[in-house]
């Protein structure tokens, strides 16, 4: 069964950059897209990235477009998020997911813990 944990969240000054990391386990990770969401307190879930199975198609929400690029290395069963240019509304927890039917990450079944990244000076 699949499993996904994230790493990488932290406390960063605007203008900084973190790399998130989800990394896999019980499966291979090249069967699924997976996606970066987050949520901050108050507000709902927000799809960040989805990334294909292979890799070779990606799609951000406009809030983060130019400044976070999702990828993966399916050979060490990894994806990332490096987050440039981090803003004080991008604090939130951010969350991977794998999504086995689709390439959109609009339904994915397995979920990580989430890590909190908070942007502030």
């Amino acid at each position: 069964q699949l499993q996904l944990v994230e790493s990488g969240g932290g406390l960063v000054q605007p203008g900084g950059s973190l790399r998130l990391s989800c990394a896999a386990s019980g499966n291979a990770l090249d069967y699924y897209a997976i996606g970066w969401f987050r949520q901050a307190p108050g507000k709902e879930r927000e799809r960040v990235s989805c990334i294909s199975r292979s890799g070779q198609s990606t799609n951000y929400a406009d809030s983060v477009k130019g400044r976070f690029t999702t990828s993966r290395d399916n050979a060490k069963n990894t994806v990332y998020l490096q987050m440039n240019s981090l803003k004080p509304e991008d604090t939130a927890i951010y969350y991977c997911a794998a999504d086995p039917f689709s390439s959109s990450c609009s339904s994915a079944t397995v979920w990580g813990q989430g890590t909190q990244v908070t942007v502030s000076s």
